[in-house]
């Protein structure tokens, strides 16, 4: 669509005033009379456009409009025409009118096949490309308060699905492409950052969102990488596809500087579905005991509204961008402040961006060079408290009266003490907890391009990028506080840990077209360097006695590669591409060190065929196929293949005398260890109608994933554990995108654009055994409640299904207590007649976003919808049961309300009654913008009014049908978010 060209506007204007300066120190025309020709060119919402270039048909003469969109131009007699153009927009040639003075407001056009596109190591033009590529740029991300960079494509890719974590401030997301390829080695995508390849994982203080330490503000556009072709040229790294990061770079014009501020205000939705005060009173009064109903109390808490609160959060970004003599550049100063809704929980973002893009010896030498720094400061909510929130007896009060446990209501035994396994105050568990973090990160990276002066087909480039992260924190708890009562609070620190990356890239590029033909080909030397370590510490009570021991780490890894790349394009009608990687790794043995991985792909533009030229209405039709093979070495420790020692257990000492030895025991390893591949297939077509307002693709793949690299049982007497990591096994994908772009009005006054994306896709476990012709089924997967799985491994199935007992119920289809169908016949219920229900994730993906501008307003609404995901409701199951009211003579809990309709006395663990049906329609997004124009004629003004997560529809009964891993055990609500933006250009 237009909007995805309008994010080039500021190269647009970094090249073309670049042209201008030099052609102004040339007299033009001077022997000829001229005459005079002034004007202004304005944008489709009427504000004045810098940087357009204005050619004098007929010559090699123009110039540029200034900051406020003005020009004059000294124009020879006889030529009358003058031609307007700006990426991102119509090309216009107009007369010069006899007055000699021109007003224009030009008008946005769809995304052309000739707009540059970011790939791997290069660019490309969008209609070169031979692969799955998806670009989105800033002008189409999504708005509001957006605490980490993946936020931004949210629901905007066919075959990309992002989910958040948890409602939480410092919380990260789980994103997949095409549903990832592997089982227990990682499934997340490559990350680049301005070609520096960046580590997965998080760092001590910000485990789970590393990526929340780059300032979204500070990027230009996203770019996915998702077919093994286009992927295949980072290897080993690439089996769960790529997303390519661009930073905002300098301009080539005039001081440009920008300021936006967006305030949000954030509100709890959906709260664990619970008995009220008066049906918990009801149900102890009419089945509890004597002593039970003496438990009973005479407040009315409602503990939610306790431990949540309506958050504050603010985002300011400041830039400076504009050129320095010949050296383009951008400042940029970041700050991010973000309350969550459970009260103490909190994140905190100062970022700074400085980029320089030199050039010498008429850009044929050309720099760039990008350091960004962010520091952290977060600090975490005791997640407990979400529970106890939902358990905790609504009929006490808040405060006890008293100065025991810090004033808080707890339940305590008959010597004073909390009662064991008891469910502990809940705004207690959050003001008497404080863990606090502190993260520092510096990015930086330098480029070097050299066109040879006696060959400028031929490039030389050069990136040496530095990743460095520094984490630690202090956890804080007072030893009057009842959760650790029993040993005297907590009082430590842990950390430093501190993690590098080094990166070395070089490549030479060679383009060249030879009449019909074009040849652009790359080959290249990757070297990078990983390593993470961390100091000792123990954990301390308040009084300093040591409670548990962390011992010293220092992780390293590296990888070396050599890769190829070789475009075709003849005619711009028939194009392939052909890449080919050599990976080495330190995680593997040497005789399984390397990997080679191929990709090879084929497109055929009809559109351009002779037989199609007299279709008008057809402006685009390409086919595409491409074959490609990728490795995966993610995800797994660094030393896996090597005979390792740990230090054993507590309570794992050797005693001499009086004095006792702790003891190290070996870890498991496969010294075999080698690369996982993932084979992939894919064919997709390209088409666009009516100059490409309607658009849009659509592909099919397929992925074939061997030697996985799978935590498995291990025979018995063949290894130290009783599992173990190593190649077992394959896994088999496959799955359909497509993506849709219309613009069904496109006027002066009123733009409409739509988009739409749907994806469907299959994967199935084809075999999990060490042993050859034995089938394997791993039932210690996912995550547990109470040391019970629900989820399995098996082969012939989905990943991760659910591993249940069917459910019987009575005439009145109530649930029976402990009654299940015997599914295998054999006169008993045991684990035999357990079956594989149902998966978590969903059949199909589904995104919509549209935008609506009239004249200076514009109206911009996301939606995502997943059908056929399934979510196993463990809060319902784990308090629905009348024994959950209670675990010791001191203490009633809370019960959920699925107690009322099943009447269970001990929990199911193990039913299918709690698997629900998770699909759901979510309204991700609305926003309404005002252009105000020119203020004071000094700055530009637009404010925005937002909403996030604006609606849920769904049939799941817990707190959201959008889970991670599909297990709801105790989830931290998503909030909705109400902001007010406002944006400054100077």
């Amino acid at each position: 669509m237009h909007s995805k060209t309008l994010s080039l506007r500021t190269a647009a204007i970094c090249l073309i005033l670049c042209l201008y300066n030099l052609c102004s120190t040339y007299p033009v025309f001077a022997q000829q009379a001229s005459r005079t020709v002034t004007g202004k060119v304005l944008d489709e919402n009427k504000q004045p456009m810098p940087g357009v270039a204005i050619l004098i048909v007929g010559t090699t003469s123009g110039g540029t409009t200034d900051f406020d969109g003005n020009f004059t131009l000294s124009v020879p007699a006889g030529n009358n025409e003058l031609q307007f153009s700006f990426i991102g927009y119509e090309t216009v040639k107009m007369p010069i009118p006899a007055n000699n003075n021109i007003w224009l407001q030009m008008k946005p056009q769809t995304m052309t096949l000739d707009d540059v596109v970011v790939i791997g190591y290069g660019t490309s033009r969008k209609g070169d490309l031979t692969g799955a590529v998806a670009n989105v740029s800033s002008k189409d991300f999504n708005e509001g308060m957006i605490s980490s960079p993946e936020q931004l494509i949210n629901g905007k890719i066919a075959g990309v699905q992002i989910m958040s974590n948890s409602g939480s401030p410092t919380a990260g997301s789980t994103i997949r492409i095409r549903g990832g390829a592997s089982l227990n080695a990682s499934n997340d995508p490559l990350i680049v950052l301005d070609g520096v390849p960046l580590e997965i994982g998080g760092i001590s203080g910000n485990n789970s969102n590393f990526l929340s330490l780059i300032n979204p503000n500070d990027i230009e556009s996203m770019t996915v990488l998702k077919d093994a072709s286009s992927t295949a040229i980072y290897g080993s790294r690439a089996s769960n596809g790529v997303i390519i990061i661009t930073t905002k770079k300098g301009a080539d014009s005039k001081l440009k500087i920008s300021f936006n501020t967006t305030n949000s205000l954030q509100v709890r939705t959906q709260t664990a579905d619970m008995l009220s005060r008066g049906e918990f009173i009801n149900i102890v009064n009419s089945n509890g005991t004597d002593a039970q109903k003496a438990l009973l109390g005479t407040a009315n808490t409602d503990w939610n509204d306790e431990i949540y609160n309506v958050a504050f959060g603010t985002d300011n970004n400041l830039s400076f961008s504009g050129k320095l003599k010949n050296i383009p550049y951008r400042v940029s100063l970041g700050y991010y402040n973000q309350d969550g809704i459970l009260r103490t929980d909190n994140a905190e973002r100062i970022t700074g961006n400085i980029s320089v893009s030199p050039g010498f010896f008429n850009n044929y030498l050309k720099f760039n060079v990008n350091i960004k720094g962010s520091l952290n400061k977060n600090r975490f909510a005791n997640g407990g408290a979400i529970w106890a929130a939902s358990t905790y007896n609504p009929t006490l009060p808040v405060h006890s009266g008293n100065d025991a446990f810090g004033g808080y209501t707890e339940a305590i035994d008959n010597t004073g003490t909390p009662v064991t396994r008891g469910v502990r105050n809940p705004l207690g568990l959050l003001r008497q907890y404080k863990s606090t973090s502190d993260i520092k990160r510096v990015i930086g990276n330098a480029d070097v391009d050299y066109k040879l002066h006696f060959l400028p087909e031929l490039k030389f480039h050069a990136t040496v990028g530095y990743d460095y992260a520094e984490g630690k924190g202090k956890i804080y708890v007072p030893e009057e506080a009842a959760e650790y009562a029993t040993t005297g609070g907590r009082d430590f620190t842990y950390g430093p840990q501190i993690n590098t990356n080094r990166l070395l890239t070089t490549y030479l590029n060679y383009n060249k077209t030879f009449g019909e033909f074009t040849v652009d080909a790359t080959a290249g030397y990757d070297y990078q360097a990983w390593k993470s370590s961390s100091e000792k510490y123990s954990e301390l009570n308040v009084a300093g006695i040591e409670q548990k021991s962390i011992a010293a780490s220092d992780q390293r890894h590296v990888l070396l590669s050599y890769y190829g790349r070789l475009n075709l394009t003849y005619d711009t009608r028939y194009m392939l591409t052909a890449t080919i990687r050599r990976d080495g790794t330190s995680r593997f043995n040497k005789d399984n060190r390397w990997g080679t991985f191929p990709s090879l792909a084929l497109a055929w533009r009809i559109s351009e065929e002779s037989f199609l030229e007299n279709w008008e209405t057809l402006s685009n039709l390409k086919l595409r196929g491409s074959y490609g093979v990728t490795g995966q070495q993610d995800g797994i420790g660094n030393y896996n293949y090597l005979p390792v020692y740990t230090g054993s257990q507590s309570g794992a000492e050797y005693q001499f005398g009086n004095a006792f030895y702790p003891t190290y025991r070996p870890e498991a390893y496969a010294s075999d260890l080698k690369w996982e591949t993932t084979t992939a297939w894919n064919a997709g077509i390209d088409f666009g109608f009516f100059n490409n307002r309607l658009s849009g693709s659509v592909d099919f793949y397929t992925r074939k994933t061997k030697d996985l690299l799978a935590t498995v049982p291990s025979p018995a007497g063949t290894n130290f554990d009783k599992t173990i990591l190593t190649n077992v096994g394959n896994v088999d994908s496959h799955g359909l995108e497509f993506g849709l772009n219309v613009t069904p009005i496109d006027t002066k006054n009123i733009t409409w654009d739509m988009s739409f994306n749907a994806t469907w896709q299959r994967m199935k476990i084809q075999n999990l055994s060490l042993v050859k012709g034995t089938a394997i089924t791993n039932t210690s997967v996912g995550p547990t409640i109470d040391s019970y799985y629900f989820q399995v491994l098996s082969e012939s199935y989905e990943p991760y299904m659910f591993y249940l007992y069917h459910q019987l119920y009575d005439e009145k289809g109530k649930p029976i207590e402990g009654a299940y169908a015997d599914l295998n016949d054999d006169g008993e219920i045991n684990s035999d007649d357990l079956y594989r229900y149902k998966s978590p994730s969903p059949d199909w993906i589904l995104g919509f976003s549209t935008s609506l501008r009239y004249k200076k307003w514009n109206l911009g609404m996301s939606f995502r919808a997943n059908i056929g995901n399934y979510v196993y409701n463990g809060m319902a199951m784990n308090t629905g049961a009348w024994n959950t009211m209670s675990y010791n003579d001191y203490q009633l809990n809370n019960l959920s309300s699925s107690y009322l309709k099943t009447g269970f006395r001990e929990r199911q663990f193990l039913s299918d009654y709690y698997v629900e049906n998770a699909s759901f329609l979510k309204m991700d997004n609305i926003t309404l913008t005002y252009n105000f124009g020119k203020i004071w004629n000094c700055f530009n003004l637009n404010a925005s009014a937002m909403v996030q997560n604006v609606f849920t529809v769904t049939n799941y009964s817990g707190v959201d049908p959008e889970v991670p891993n599909g297990m709801d055990s105790s989830f931290y609500p998503r909030p909705r978010i109400f902001s007010l933006g406002l944006g400054l250009d100077f």
